[in-house]
């Protein structure tokens, strides 16, 4: 039996609190970086990469989509990337990072409820993504565990909502591109109002040792050129009919066409993330099953302005 997510006692958790900034979906009040954010560019009138065919197959173009988010529980946790939004008066806790050299010292405003992907007892990339509502800061991290005294991650970074300022060259994040996970998230409140207006977060098995913009980092040590690298953008070709898929699906694919999806991390190929919410419809969003890797294309978005 499917079950709703609980609120957590400290902070509110969510799958997004809709609000506006100009024509940016935001989080809590806060917008989900600018407008002229790499996330918030449509890319569905650029020209295809040169090498998309290549690209397309060696990421599985028999594969298919998988929407790695939706309602209820499975193994005992949301499906998908929760959202924890606070407040300034939320203490900030100091955080041991495996990975300190490339994460962000903080502090961090970590509620003892903090919504943990997975679950609390997960074990798996255990992401926490915590939105500060009061100062439009995002806070995010990654394999997120209590301790004793604390905290301690494999790795963080803060970001401000407001700007496109990126990590250091070579910097990871609490993903393996080096990216924020809050953009990339396809979320309910979006859906309810009719589209997304952003590009969206998926997984490969396998990239490349390289990154691309708007990544900072990569994770891999394979050199094949096959291979996609962190940051590369796809979309779903224009000639893919979505008719025929209910809404929630559809309006998925809509955005696919129109934002694309970023390579974010590896992990399953064709795996789209979202964050989690009752109203999810999991037989709806499990027709993205239908969509094959074959339907996708590499874009060039060497025109896109890098601010």
């Amino acid at each position: 039996m499917r079950r709703s997510l609980p609120l957590l006692a400290g902070a509110l958790v969510l799958g997004v609190a809709a609000a506006s900034a100009g024509k940016v979906a935001g989080v809590a009040g806060c917008p989900v970086f600018p407008a002229s954010s790499a996330w918030n560019q449509r890319v569905d009138r650029l020209p295809v990469a040169s090498d998309s065919n290549r690209i397309v197959a060696a990421v599985g173009a028999g594969d298919h989509v998988h929407a790695d988010f939706g309602s209820g529980l499975w193994n005992g946790g949301p499906i998908g990337i929760p959202i924890t939004v606070v407040g300034t008066s939320q203490p900030r806790s100091r955080v041991s990072f495996e990975y300190a050299s490339e994460s962000d010292k903080g502090p961090y405003p970590i509620p003892r409820d903090v919504a943990i992907e997975g679950g609390r007892n997960a074990d798996g990339d255990r992401h926490a993504l915590i939105v500060d509502r009061d100062s439009c800061r995002l806070y995010e991290l990654f394999a997120l565990y209590p301790t004793a005294g604390g905290w301690r991650a494999g790795s963080g970074a803060i970001f401000d909502l407001r700007s496109n300022k990126q990590r250091p060259a070579g910097w990871t994040s609490a993903d393996a591109a080096g990216l924020p996970i809050l953009p990339g998230l396809a979320r309910y409140e979006d859906v309810a109002r009719g589209r997304i207006d952003h590009a969206l977060r998926f997984t490969v098995q396998d990239t490349r040792r390289a990154y691309v913009w708007p990544a900072r980092h990569f994770a891999s040590d394979k050199t094949d050129p096959s291979l996609p690298p962190m940051g590369m953008r796809f979309r779903l070709k224009r000639s893919y009919p979505i008719g025929g898929f209910p809404r929630q699906a559809r309006i998925v694919l809509q955005a696919l066409k129109e934002y694309g999806m970023i390579v974010a991390d590896n992990g399953s190929n064709w795996y789209l993330s979202g964050a989690p919410s009752p109203k999810w419809s999991n037989d709806q969003l499990h027709t993205l099953h239908r969509v094959p890797g074959s339907a996708f294309e590499v874009v060039d978005v060497s025109s896109l302005p890098r601010k």
